[in-house]
């Protein structure tokens, strides 16, 4: 479909970089507005119910704005690595504990701490550079043969795949997951201007497939068939980075960039941006080891609380709702660790304690 819009000046993939930096800024700004985040959405606090709130309505929207894209006939899946057959469970179960475990030791999922780095949080940028390292390593690095191990313990799946094939269909399917995560958040307490927001954000999912598998659709210069995602695209940026003038640039890439400037400009204009760093050096120690978990768990898993979490599930995949419960799984076990060990170190009641900032 790009060449019948008769851009001359761009190819597709230099017009993927526009669209990823686009849909990147979008992201950035509503992602600050509405504090947008799987982990807060999971683990003990008093804003846990809101959050959840902002998260499914996100959810919600993406469902159902992929699924009508689907039914249109503009995008499919069927191709996509969502749908293989073969499911790597053994990768996906044990990447999404990990990826889940990091995100409670660094206080935010990768695609939140992307956000906060647009806003002075230097304790976020710190998180996002050790995370696109280790998800580099494992995509190509040294820590690619441990990847490729752990996936050869496979399920075979075949056309159940995706929760489009089975009794019901991709109607039922959706509909049942986009009216039951709306139901929530709409008794989660959060705003109603919020939860607008949230869906917003969410329809971004469904405009990244839209945009990359059929506007940028070009048989003689292919552009990857994507949408928001944070683990691929921030090892693709980082890679960018180091070697610029050996690789072009892409709409990961581009995402990322557009992410940080989002967040930027609506953090600037709210008033909301100031410098944050660390505050011990056990602090410091606690967020490297969950950038590492989360850019090591996230590549095994298929990508991160937005990659797979949110863009993944959207597809209806099944490996996608794997990898989304494990991740929520292993948020929950480590912070009620967490809460465990701080109540036996201290004087306070049983099952408490001491509040600390969202991320």
């Amino acid at each position: 479909m790009y060449q019948d819009l008769g851009i001359a000046a761009l190819s597709a993939p230099q017009a993927a970089v526009v669209f990823g930096v686009l849909l990147g800024l979008a992201f950035g700004v509503l992602a600050e507005r509405t504090g947008f985040c799987l982990r807060r959405s999971v683990v003990a606090g008093p804003d846990r119910r809101p959050a959840a709130g902002v998260w499914l309505a996100a959810l919600a929207a993406a469902v159902a704005g992929t699924q009508a894209a689907v039914a249109q006939g503009w995008i499919g899946f069927s191709d996509h690595r969502f749908m293989a057959g073969e499911l790597p469970v053994l990768a996906v179960a044990l990447g999404g504990l990990m990826f889940g475990v990091g995100m409670v030791l660094t206080r935010g999922c990768i695609s939140r701490l992307t956000v906060l780095s647009g806003t002075g949080n230097l304790r976020a940028l710190l998180v996002v550079l050790v995370f696109a390292l280790a998800a580099l390593a494992t995509i190509r690095g040294v820590l690619a043969p441990a990847r490729l191990w752990l996936g050869e313990t496979t399920v075979s799946l075949g056309a159940a795949a995706s929760l489009a094939a089975l009794p019901g269909g991709a109607l039922v399917w959706a509909a049942g997951i986009g009216a039951g995560a709306l139901a929530v958040a709409l008794r989660s307490g959060a705003p109603a201007g919020r939860l607008a927001l949230a869906a917003a954000l969410g329809l971004l999912v469904p405009l990244g497939w839209v945009g990359t598998g059929l506007v940028l659709y070009d048989d003689f210069d292919p552009v990857a068939f994507q949408s928001l995602a944070f683990t691929s695209s921030s090892a693709e940026t980082l890679f960018w980075l180091g070697a610029a003038t050996s690789i072009p640039l892409s709409f990961g890439a581009g995402l990322v960039g557009g992410t940080l400037a989002g967040a930027l400009v609506s953090a600037l204009s709210a008033r909301r941006f100031r410098w944050q760093s660390f505050e011990s050096p056990a602090q410091t120690g606690r967020y490297l080891a969950g950038a590492a978990l989360m850019g090591f768990g996230g590549t095994l898993a298929g990508g991160c609380t937005v990659g797979a979490g949110l863009s993944g599930t959207a597809t209806l995949s099944v490996a996608a709702f794997l990898a989304l419960g494990a991740m929520v799984a292993g948020a929950r076990v480590a912070d009620r660790a967490l809460v465990s060990r701080a109540s036996s170190g201290s004087a306070g009641p049983r099952g408490t304690r001491s509040p600390q900032p969202a991320e």
